[in-house]
């Protein structure tokens, strides 16, 4: 029965996601969207994945839909809403609105997926992260989705289990191929409803792979993917708004697992103006610098070596 949906899906998600493309560049270009579209690559619409997020939370199966309909809704209302702070607190409405929402699928998902939801939850942030040149989410997705799909094709205890199991990374991988041309293409961009909707699917299809473990293992694998993908443009930023010089392996990963506006934040709620120096080589490596590197501690040019701080103020 769900397999039937998957052709219906992915015509409309190809279909709908042009239409709408056009009709937001449109609009966007007389002002009429303000943060849904971005001035950037002669303009571009940003929130197109509410597309792959509806047709997901209608068709993906009852219970399931509902993790992605809550976060996807949430993400959506950020997209609106913009990087605009809370009052005079430090944390802005989408970091908010990003950790109610990981909670919501938390608690709600556990009946379904058991422990399993913690692990979907966070997902959002390494997706998130993937979520900063075209198409690269997009790429993570299809590779997953495509891992997940040929592991279940091996035989795994939960796919004998429900057989409707195998529908779901199918389904998936098909949404994503119907949405992911014009986002290739940097005609269009997912913003955080899609990029959100995609991470609560994606750790779904891990689950019903292989159950917590699975989830486990997949959410360390695509981690390491958007980190290796995403490589040349962290260590950019490392240099340029970090400060941090000669990134390890294990920066990369741990940007990518506790980057972003929410991982500073919590940093500067636990560390305040301290900072942790990480002097061990191992430590180093698996890249604890990073994970307790705090840009707003007082001794935070203590970070820059001394050659390349020359080298940076020569290229200045």
């Amino acid at each position: 029965m769900y397999y039937d949906y998957i052709l219906p899906a992915f015509l409309i998600t190809f279909v709908l996601t042009g239409v709408l493309a056009i009709i937001a560049r449109l609009l966007g270009k007389v002002g009429i969207l303000g943060n849904l579209y971005e001035p950037i690559r002669g303009g571009t619409p940003r929130a197109l994945g509410i597309v792959p997020y509806l047709v997901l939370g209608i068709f993906l199966p009852s219970g399931f839909n509902d993790l992605v309909l809550i976060i996807g809704f949430l993400a959506f209302i950020d997209d609106i809403i913009g990087r605009r702070k809370i009052g005079n607190f430090q944390m802005e409405w989408g970091q908010l609105l990003r950790g109610i929402g990981m909670i919501a699928v938390m608690i709600i998902g556990y009946p379904l997926v058991g422990f399993s939801s913690i692990l979907i939850a966070l997902l959002i942030q390494p997706i998130n992260i993937s979520d900063m040149q075209p198409g690269s989410t997009c790429s993570v997705v299809i590779i997953m989705t495509s891992i997940s799909i040929i592991s279940l094709l091996l035989g795994t205890a939960l796919s004998f289990e429900n057989p409707t199991y195998f529908y779901i990374p199918i389904f998936v991988l098909a949404i994503c191929l119907a949405y992911a041309p014009l986002d290739y293409f940097g005609k269009i961009m997912m913003g955080e409803v899609g990029n959100h909707s995609f991470a609560i699917a994606l750790g779904l299809c891990f689950y019903v792979v292989g159950g917590f473990w699975w989830t486990l293992f997949m959410f360390i694998v695509t981690t390491a993917l958007i980190a290796f993908i995403r490589k040349n443009s962290l260590k950019e930023f490392f240099a340029i708004n970090l400060k941090l010089f000669n990134p390890a392996p294990g920066d990369y990963f741990m940007d990518v697992l506790t980057g972003g506006g929410l991982g500073d934040l919590l940093r500067k709620i636990f560390l305040r103006k301290k900072q942790i120096k990480v002097r061990s080589p191992l430590l180093k490596y698996l890249g604890f610098r990073r994970l307790f590197f705090n840009p707003f501690a007082i001794a935070y040019q203590e970070y820059i070596p001394k050659k390349a701080k020359s080298s940076l103020l020569n290229k200045e």
